[in-house]
C-alpha cells in the first residue's frame, strides 16, 4: 500500500455555519477546531492545512456547564513584576464575547506553525447577521 499525501492544489475548503445559541463552549469549540483542522475529511494529512472555514453566530449567548459561569477566571501576564490580570468569564462575556470562543479554539488547535492560519478562518459574531451569506453555508449541529 501507499500512503497518500495531500498536495495544495488538492485542497478545497468548505464553509460552515454554527449557532451557538444555548450550546456549551467546549463541545462547541473542539467541534469547530476539528472543522479547522480538516479531520472530518477523509483526506486529512496531518502537516498540511487541509480545514475548512466556520462562521459561529450568537457567540453572545454561549453557556458554561455547572457554575463556572461565576467561577471561570481567565488570566494572562503583562511581562512586568505585578502585571497579573485577571477578568472573570461574566465580565469577559460583556466586553468581547467572541474572544471567548476564539480563546477556546485557539486552545484546541495544534501549538504549532499552522495554528495561526487555521484561525484565521474562523469568523465570530456576537448576533446572527454576518457578511458571509454568499458562500454556501452548511449548518454544523453541535450537541
Amino acid at each position: 500500500m501507499r500512503t497518500f499525501l495531500l498536495k495544495k492544489e488538492e485542497i478545497k475548503r468548505d464553509w460552515w455555519l454554527v449557532d451557538a445559541d444555548n450550546k456549551i463552549l467546549g463541545r462547541l469549540a473542539s467541534k469547530v477546531a476539528s472543522i479547522l483542522r480538516g479531520k472530518h475529511k477523509p483526506n486529512f494529512t496531518p502537516n498540511i492545512d487541509n480545514g475548512d472555514c466556520v462562521v459561529v453566530i450568537n457567540a453572545d449567548k454561549i453557556k458554561l456547564t455547572g457554575n463556572k459561569e461565576e467561577k471561570k477566571v481567565y488570566i494572562k501576564h503583562t511581562g512586568y513584576l505585578g502585571g497579573l490580570k485577571e477578568i472573570s468569564f461574566k465580565k469577559r462575556k460583556e466586553l468581547a464575547p467572541e474572544s471567548i470562543i476564539i480563546e477556546a479554539v485557539s486552545g484546541m488547535l495544534p501549538k504549532n506553525k499552522l495554528r495561526k492560519r487555521m484561525i484565521k478562518r474562523l469568523k465570530v459574531y456576537c448576533g446572527v447577521k454576518h457578511p458571509y451569506e454568499s458562500q454556501n453555508l452548511k449548518k454544523l449541529e453541535v450537541s
